[in-house]
């Protein structure tokens, strides 16, 4: 007779008695950040049940299944509530793909050696800033990827957004009714640098003079004519205290203007269900939010790698559901082995509509995978996943200096209590000459400067 070591509940026992104990260690069998550096692959650090869905639910969903109403329930706890939501009742499906083991796969390149080699250096200073140990800025990579605590998942993830030193995404955005009909549609750019914490672009680990900086965001839309070269632009203080200096231009009034610092939770654009406090599940400074603590652990479905479509020419993707097969993209999830959930308040935000959120963070790379927030009553308010991807397929692949570009590809930003559903996609190209980039140094003076809102305005 075969005695298995770890039986089905085993890796279920373990998260709990760890949120028992108030204890953060990831990996089951073994430390996951000690695995990762011995080899980048995670399979010692998980029994087989978190390695495979087939495992997991003992063959009742396999890679190559497609998750509906009719089966969802065989996983419906590997799902956070709004897409639990979305599968039961309004028709959304999902692909089931292999779970990536090779963690060089689920976020840059340089990024990830980054992490590797900077590990233990970082610490907060007395304001709650990450630092390097010197005391200087941070200097690249994840800041605490062996994290002990909630604030130390979520800072990375706000250190650095893309993960890139610089990213242009063209993109196209699709705002839809209750019942699946379109409603709106815009194309844009989103641009991001980091002056700091830089790993591919020099000069580095700093941009000299830009020291005092944490990240220069901007976004501009290039169609319909209605809102062509409307734009925003933040520049973000490295002080995580400090909220973001604002600037927006809008045709009507031929000029920019700045915003209220803490105009966060509102949509962009008309029909859009998206607020800037959502990027990237950590659109904030990080100490506007307050009460980081982390509220559970366990696996997860949820689009890790196969967010890149390189069978349309301008990567563009195909959906399904609601009225005319319009409400959601088709999206391929995979088993993450482990996830850790925090769960923050937005201490600064006295009007805010929502309370609190939840983050769901993929324990491999603490990339946000998930997000959900809460109205003032504590009811599901919105929603927000998306779909990650290499840019690789076959022999073809979108390239990143010496290695494939990683980067999401799709984002679902849904209202769940109207109804109305924001998508986003990342493509090629977009009207007015706008293609997608990374690491390009002209991003800075072309997107990311109030004369470059401007120009962009005028061309």
């Amino acid at each position: 007779m075969h005695i298995r070591r770890f039986d089905s509940g085993y890796s279920r026992r373990h998260f709990l008695q760890q949120m028992l104990r108030g204890v953060l260690a990831t990996g089951v069998l073994m430390p996951l950040h000690r695995a990762l550096a011995d080899s980048g692959d995670i399979t010692k650090a998980y029994p087989d049940e978190l390695l495979s869905i087939e495992g997991y639910t003992k063959g009742r969903i396999k890679s190559g299944d497609l998750i509906t109403a009719d089966n969802v329930e065989a996983v419906a706890e590997l799902m956070e509530p709004a897409k639990l939501h979305q599968v039961r009742h309004l028709g959304r499906h999902l692909k089931v793909v292999p779970t990536t083991t090779d963690v060089m796969r689920l976020s840059p390149w340089e990024y990830m050696e980054a992490t590797f080699r900077n590990k233990g250096r970082a610490r907060f200073d007395a304001s709650g800033n990450v630092v390097d140990r010197d005391g200087g800025p941070w200097i690249g990579g994840a800041p605490f990827p062996d994290p002990g605590s909630a604030i130390e998942v979520f800072a990375g993830q706000t250190m650095s957004w893309g993960r890139h030193d610089a990213s242009l995404y063209a993109f196209k955005e699709y705002d839809l009714d209750p019942d699946g009909a379109l409603a709106y549609t815009y194309e844009g750019a989103w641009a991001e640098l980091s002056p700091v914490a830089r790993v591919s672009m020099d000069p580095k680990p700093y941009w000299p003079g830009h020291e005092d900086k944490l990240r220069y965001q901007s976004i501009v839309f290039t169609a319909p004519n209605d809102f062509l070269g409307t734009s925003y632009l933040n520049i973000w203080d490295y002080d995580q205290n400090v909220f973001p200096e604002l600037y927006g231009y809008i045709p009507a009034f031929k000029r920019i203007r700045q915003f209220p610092t803490d105009q966060r939770f509102e949509p962009l654009v008309p029909g859009g269900s998206l607020y800037l406090s959502d990027a990237w599940a950590a659109g904030d400074p990080l100490h506007t939010w307050g009460n980081y603590r982390i509220v559970g652990r366990g696996p997860l479905l949820a689009g890790i790698s196969g967010g890149w479509n390189p069978d349309h020419p301008n990567w563009e993707h195909s959906t399904h559901g609601g009225k005319n097969g319009q409400l959601f993209w088709d999206t391929e999830v995979e088993l993450v082995p482990e996830t850790i959930i925090v769960e923050a308040e937005p201490v600064k935000f006295p009007r805010a509509p929502v309370s609190k959120k939840r983050v769901w963070f993929d324990a491999r790379t603490l990339l946000p995978v998930a997000m959900v927030s809460y109205d003032r009553r504590g009811d599901v308010f919105r929603s927000f996943d998306g779909a990650y991807a290499l840019y690789e397929a076959g022999d073809q692949r979108v390239m990143d200096g010496a290695h494939p570009y990683w980067s999401w590809g799709h984002v679902h930003a849904f209202d769940v209590q109207t109804g109305r559903m924001t998508r986003l996609e990342q493509v090629k190209s977009v009207g007015g000459g706008h293609r997608t980039l990374v690491n390009d140094p002209e991003i800075y003076e072309r997107y990311l400067t109030k004369n470059a809102l401007i120009r962009l305005a005028r061309s």
